[in-house]
């Protein structure tokens, strides 16, 4: 029995000692490094599952990054700036009242389809998002079409020749024109496609659309016709990779060769190391918070005020953003600089004052709802922003409950309006013009039932004025003061609370190359190579 016990107390021991030596083998043998895409092929990690490849059905920049590398515009933004030039349109005249548009098209340009990119074409893009007696009206909604309501005609003059015709003089037209919204769509595959059409897109862009596998991957293939000459990239492979720690975990691994909206704490680690490339640019940004006016503890302006009061925004910029944005002051973001109200100071950070202001209007121990999205466009490590403001509110007397949602699921409950949901919802918005974010989020009549995004119910007949004043005023100078009135007014009445602003980044391998961030937000990708 002795013998036989330690016979097998023998055969274990070696049994262990095998294991241990195979177990210590595998950790220092190098790990097999991850399947790379070969070169002409680019991984680009996004932050979320698109929701259509529609240009006139999206709102989120995660989509449009997508749109504008499969479409064309009428016009673009110049490389590097938010001014205009041409696209489809090799040219176009603007009438001495500003109320007519003619554009004339480039020749022999075809969809991917291979139908025409024609004046018919480019009528039937915005008459089927602005007519709703259109025979294909129904392939939307266009909850983008704001940009455009001053349009009261769209004519095909000749196959070449289109004109627009405005009902009163709109100075953001030509910007709104270069914004993914105006992309070109192909007539034939909307009327073929119908409502599915955003999952099989077909533009004049430098890629073709080939795939959309759900929560997996979109791929596009090079054009090698493209009007503007062949992509330096044969394809191009967008993944959701919603978590930010495993997006980073695939950058360095290598499973993808470009990742936009590096997490704060990892740029630091990117800049160093020589393997890959860093891009920061600032931009027209802002990261706020939407507030419900109509209803529950925010209705009441102290209220407001004291939320205002109570966020440390030098904080939240330093500590969690580790200096990747600035402070924001307003509805428009500094980086329209000819807009931008330099004299208005940023919301002090005044815990004492904002208990005061709760204890005046009987609200200390108020509990709030704030809505909270895991990831998305433009949003900023949300999840750990708003840790950091329910902290802020709760040091003033605020009890705040996080609720949090995957990036389209809280777009659908957030654009939905906040009434009987929540009292506040974090928000970010990346504009073309100083007039775009007031226009279709701060107007009285663009609340969530009439189409559009004042998701918490601001209502106030000046801002009304100043906003479609600043529209119809084409000297820059008077829309500048117009816009820095406004500024002055939102910041008395405190539909929101601005946060900050962000400087975009991305980060692509040193395999890449001709990579460049754009004011835009947006990711073209034509004239990227990958080695």
């Amino acid at each position: 029995m002795t013998r036989s016990s330690g016979s097998f107390g023998g055969a274990m021991a070696g049994a262990m000692l095998a294991l241990l030596l195979g177990l210590l083998a595998a950790i220092a043998a190098p790990s097999p490094a991850p399947a790379q895409a070969p070169p002409g092929v680019l991984i680009a990690a996004q932050i979320a599952e698109p929701k259509s490849l529609d240009p006139q059905v999206v709102t989120a920049l995660n989509d449009f990054r997508i749109l504008v590398n499969i479409y064309d515009g009428l016009v673009r933004y110049r490389p590097g700036s938010l001014e205009i030039a041409p696209a489809l349109a090799e040219a176009w005249t603007i009438s001495d009242d500003g109320l007519t548009y003619t554009f004339t098209l480039r020749e022999n340009v075809r969809f991917h389809d291979g139908t025409p990119v024609d004046a018919a074409a480019v009528v039937f893009t915005f008459e089927r998002m602005l007519d709703p007696d259109h025979p294909h009206a129904d392939t939307g909604p266009f909850p983008l079409a704001f940009f455009f309501d001053k349009l009261a005609a769209v004519d095909a003059l000749d196959p070449r020749t289109v004109r627009f015709t405005l009902s009163e003089p709109f100075a953001p037209f030509l910007s709104n024109l270069a914004y993914p919204t105006a992309l070109i769509v192909s007539p034939a595959a909307v009327r073929a496609r119908g409502r599915d059409f955003g999952r099989h897109p077909v533009g004049s862009g430098p890629f073709r659309f080939a795939d959309w596998q759900p929560n997996r991957r979109v791929m596009l293939e090079a054009d090698p016709d493209y009007w503007d000459g062949p992509p330096g990239l044969d394809k191009v492979v967008f993944r959701p990779v919603t978590d930010t720690a495993t997006r980073v975990a695939e950058m360095l691994s290598g499973g993808v060769d470009l990742m936009v909206e590096v997490p704060p704490d990892a740029v630091a680690t990117f800049a160093a190391d020589p393997d890959y490339r860093l891009y920061q640019a600032a931009g027209p940004h802002l990261w706020f918070l939407i507030l419900n006016l109509r209803e529950g503890p925010l209705a009441d302006p102290r209220v407001r005020r004291a939320v205002n009061l109570a966020i440390d925004r030098q904080a939240l910029v330093r500590d969690v953003l580790q200096g990747t944005a600035e402070v924001a002051t307003g509805a428009v973001p500094a980086a329209f600089a000819w807009a931008h109200d330099p004299d208005l100071p940023p919301w002090p950070h005044d815990p004492a004052a904002a208990r005061r202001l709760l204890e005046e209007a009987g609200a200390v121990g108020a509990e709030l709802t704030f809505y909270v999205t895991r990831g998305g466009s433009g949003m900023l490590s949300p999840v750990a922003m708003a840790a950091a403001i329910q902290a802020d509110l709760a040091a003033i007397g605020l009890q705040v409950r996080i609720e949090s949602f995957e990036w389209n699921a809280y777009l659908a409950r957030v654009n939905a309006g906040l009434a009987g949901q929540a009292d506040m919802a974090e928000m970010a918005w990346m504009t073309n013009d100083p007039d775009t974010l007031p226009f279709l989020a701060l107007r009285s009549d663009a609340v969530p039932d009439q189409g559009g995004f004042n998701s918490g119910y601001y209502d106030s007949a000046e801002a009304d004025r100043l906003i479609a004043a600043a529209r119809r005023t084409a000297d820059r100078e008077e829309r500048a003061a117009l816009y820095r009135q406004l500024q002055r007014q939102l910041r008395k009445d405190m539909p929101w609370a601005p946060v900050a602003s962000w400087k975009q980044n991305a980060v692509t391998t040193d395999r890449v190359e001709g990579f460049a961030l754009e004011p835009s937000f947006l990711l073209r990708l034509k004239d990227v190579v990958k080695r």
